[in-house]
């Protein structure tokens, strides 16, 4: 069984009374611990298929299932599912800023009913493990870019989901820091087991993939 699946969706804008279709029945299925890029120019609807998979838009038509069970973003179980069930890393790392990298990786697992010493615990391990033990107690304008992102990568993996959906998750990084990002996220799906489904415009990087799509036209391809 796929641990995340989606058929046949399509979804369009209106943009100056035209109609732009950003995905034409595109399909995809990811077993556990899979993981996956996805490649495409910029504005063809990478980000926009990532926010379907991860119940945080809704498409014109098609189905996403997770654990064979079929999901919407406007079911009343959505956000549960986004919690505990997917991990979410994006472009730009959405830490809350009087919080320190500690508190931010904490705050899903909290917000899942744990109480905070092991909420807390829990992060310190996540964030010891990416090599930011020293950084704990720092707030998020006191990291550096590649440190704000580490510690987004420890959020998203703090309730063990089932899946990640990492959206450009090196785009604002130069190519060092992409590189050690790169590393650390093959190390995590190879020691922890989460499926990754990862949108990027670095093709060199998407390579490192088990399988890579490329998005145009409204299509998702094999690479």
């Amino acid at each position: 069984m796929f641990c995340l699946a989606a058929y046949n969706l399509t979804k369009s804008y209106i943009d100056s009374d035209q109609s732009i279709h950003v995905l034409s029945d595109a399909n995809l299925e990811v077993r556990e611990a899979e993981m996956i890029s996805i490649t495409g120019q910029s504005g063809c609807g990478k980000s926009t298929l990532l926010h379907i998979l991860g119940l945080l838009d809704t498409p014109d038509t098609g189905r996403v299932l997770i654990g064979g069970r079929e999901v919407h973003s406007g079911m009343p179980e959505a956000p549960m599912i986004r919690n505990k069930d997917l991990g979410f890393v994006f472009q730009f790392h959405y830490l809350v800023e009087d919080l320190t990298a500690c508190e931010n990786v904490a705050l899903p697992m909290i917000i899942a009913g744990n109480n905070s010493t092991d909420s807390l615990k829990r992060a310190t391990e996540l964030l010891s493990s990416l090599g930011l033990e020293d950084r704990l107690n720092r707030y998020a304008n006191q990291l550096s870019g590649g440190e704000q992102q580490r510690v987004s990568l420890a959020r998203a993996l703090i309730n063990s989901p089932k899946i990640v959906l990492a959206d450009e998750p090196t785009g604002n990084l130069d190519p060092q820091h992409s590189a050690e990002v790169w590393q650390m996220i093959l190390n995590l799906n190879k020691e922890h087991g989460q499926a990754f489904v990862i949108v990027t415009h670095d093709t060199d990087s998407a390579r490192l993939a088990s399988q890579t799509y490329n998005l145009a036209q409204g299509k998702l391809s094999l690479c």
